[in-house]
């Protein structure tokens, strides 16, 4: 078994290159395990397919290298908070028993983001419990297992950040794995219809973004994150 450090998850392919992958390549150079989780497969965006966007997740996490990728199929835009899909999530966590998990944004444009926020960070907790019964792949019980600590990476509302790590070296990295998805984001040969993230000025704006949380730190680039609970530090001098 892979035991990871962190598992991002994002409820459609993208949303974890998208928010928070530059810091998951930050830590993967320290060192750390990573790995993805994939909610949906989000079959109802306007471009693309099901089919082709497990192709194009399956490209970004080679390109990030070295992580573990799982896929669900909870239900693109009419999942709901249920005992099927909460113990889908849970198999997960406790297959790789994360350290940290980083999940979609509390509250968003996309009303799947916020639901999914929700559902995973209720897995989490529920993950810990004994008397929650799951089983791996091979029938057998797995043990509980819950996350030290549950972060959620800011999306398309310009959310205030509680927390912010600094990317600056990994945001070309960073937009290499967001542009692995050929089908969703800018491309000038897709005869596709065109959405609110297909232009190239999304990516511009992928760009401002992360150079406005970056610049509260001083960073040239940044991702931001919200936390459920007060978070505690062991460090005055480690803060920025």
């Amino acid at each position: 078994m892979i035991k990871l450090d962190i598992l991002a998850v994002g409820v459609h392919p993208d949303d974890v290159e998208l928010s928070c992958s530059g810091t998951l390549l930050k830590h993967q150079a320290q060192g750390k395990i990573v790995g993805l989780l994939d909610l949906t497969q989000g079959e109802l965006g306007t471009r693309g397919n099901a089919t082709i966007r497990l192709q194009e997740a399956t490209v970004a996490a080679q390109l990030m290298g070295n992580v573990v990728r799982e896929t669900l199929d909870i239900g693109d835009g009419f999942f709901t908070q249920n005992e099927k899909n909460l113990k889908a999530i849970i198999k997960v966590i406790r297959k790789y028993q994360p350290e940290i998990v980083l999940a979609n944004a509390i509250h968003d444009r996309h009303p799947d983001h916020g639901r999914a926020a929700k559902l995973t960070a209720d897995a989490c907790f529920l993950s810990g419990l004994i008397k929650v019964k799951t089983k791996d792949e091979q029938g057998k019980l797995q043990t509980a297992w819950r996350p030290k600590a549950l972060y959620h990476y800011i999306q398309d509302f310009n959310l205030t950040p509680d927390f912010v790590v600094d990317i600056s070296p990994y945001i070309e990295k960073k937009m290499d794995l967001i542009l692995a998805y050929k089908s969703q984001f800018y491309n000038p040969d897709s005869s596709e219809p065109n959405t609110p993230i297909s232009g190239k000025a999304f990516l511009d704006f992928i760009y401002a973004k992360n150079k406005s949380l970056g610049r509260v730190i001083g960073a040239d680039y940044a991702e931001g994150f919200n936390v459920s609970r007060t978070i505690g530090v062991e460090n005055l001098f480690d803060l920025r």
